[in-house]
């Protein structure tokens, strides 16, 4: 049964739109049509009463969520039950992350997602390995003792085919253009982050097939006046995309509007870095045998480190809107269609036009969740 979405603002390609109906048929948009439309007429009608309907939130960087670490549960249950938990702030696609581990682990969270992508658990779009071929001098709450530089054996774990996207997050100047070139050439996307490259070594990275920037700012070197650094080439190179971790304490405001406004367009996309706390009534997790608070929206080490985030997509698209001053419309794509843009997936994910996913948000006035929607079924809704 076909079901139209009516009575609600629809945000397409072309901007904000009140008066137009989407159809819904197997999981998939077929249409957006006028409600005379006898399609629509003949259509199971869902009445949006008069809330925002939205792409569905693509996150590149999820270490947990609903009390669950991916490192400590590499397995299918864990990646369901932090999908699930961040469903309820409008999460429609995710990568599962693993921050820098030993490679027993890496492979048996490649193994996870790769059963989870075949069993059709919701949202899960591939994985994402930050690290652990990274800079100690940039490792934020990594784990140096995991560091290695990557090896033939490493390269053919993390290029192992499957049926979502692999995002690996390495530290430039510790990898051979040997080494970027294999990865790249296997379909690997490559980020940098947790990096001291300076502003040459990343522009040489970038030509070697880089294509983007894991949490802008946080762990990288910064743009000063003599030397660029990672940051610079960054905002420079126009064909690569950035994620931000927009929650007040990762990154200033002012950093980000200019940063936004430096950047090549369409290539700023919202990140969570979320931790278990996020979606779950347990501030506290641990992390390399030490416990870690989520106190305010932060998450930190005792010694002041910031450990992840308790950030969900939801609050990063209304922190987006009220402390940088982005636009909603334009807010909402650095959520959605930015990000499946960034994954190779912009022909299926991140639009609500016709031949695309079914992956959707409902949002009301205060820009807080109602409704969200994985594939045409209805994954969480309010009371």
């Amino acid at each position: 049964m076909t079901t139209a979405f009516v009575n609600g603002r629809v945000l397409t390609d072309n901007g904000f739109q009140t008066g137009m109906a989407v159809l819904v048929d197997d999981g998939n948009i077929t249409a957006l049509a006028l409600p005379s439309d006898p399609r629509v007429r003949a259509a199971e009608k869902h009445d949006l009463g008069g809330r925002t309907l939205l792409p569905g939130f693509i996150d590149c960087q999820v270490n947990g969520g609903g009390g669950v670490l991916f490192n400590d549960e590499p397995t299918v249950d864990a990646i369901r039950a932090i999908g699930a938990a961040h469903a309820k702030y409008g999460t429609t696609g995710f990568l599962p992350t693993l921050i820098s581990d030993d490679a027993e682990v890496m492979s048996r969270a490649i193994d996870a997602v790769n059963d989870a992508v075949a069993q059709g658990v919701p949202g899960v779009l591939g994985i994402h390995l930050e690290g652990p071929f990274i800079a100690p001098e940039r490792k934020g709450v990594h784990d140096p003792a995991k560091f290695r530089i990557a090896g033939a054996d490493d390269i053919a774990m993390v290029a192992r085919r499957h049926g979502g996207v692999t995002l690996l997050t390495l530290a430039p100047e510790r990898a051979s253009d040997d080494v970027l070139a294999q990865l790249v050439a296997n379909g690997v996307i490559v980020c940098a982050g947790h990096t001291g490259a300076d502003y040459d070594a990343m522009h040489h990275a970038l030509a070697m097939g880089v294509r983007g920037f894991t949490h802008l700012f946080n762990a990288m070197t910064p743009f000063t006046s003599r030397e660029p650094g990672v940051v610079g080439a960054a905002l420079e190179d126009r064909d690569s995309w950035c994620g931000l971790i927009v929650d007040g304490h990762h990154v200033h405001p002012a950093s980000l509007r200019v940063a936004i406004a430096a950047k090549a367009p369409t290539k700023m996309m919202l990140v969570t870095d979320a931790m278990p706390p996020v979606g779950s009534d347990n501030p506290n997790f641990v992390l390399k045998g030490e416990t870690i608070t989520a106190r305010d929206g932060v998450c930190q080490t005792a010694d002041g480190t910031l450990a992840g985030s308790a950030l969900d997509m939801a609050a990063a698209v209304r922190n987006t809107i009220e402390m940088v001053g982005v636009p909603y419309d334009e807010a909402a794509r650095m959520a959605s269609t930015y990000p499946a843009a960034f994954l190779g997936l912009g022909r299926t994910h991140g639009h609500i036009a016709a031949g695309y996913r079914a992956d959707m948000v409902v949002m009301d006035e205060a820009h807080q969740v109602v409704e969200t929607w994985i594939g045409g079924e209805r994954v969480f809704a309010t009371a």
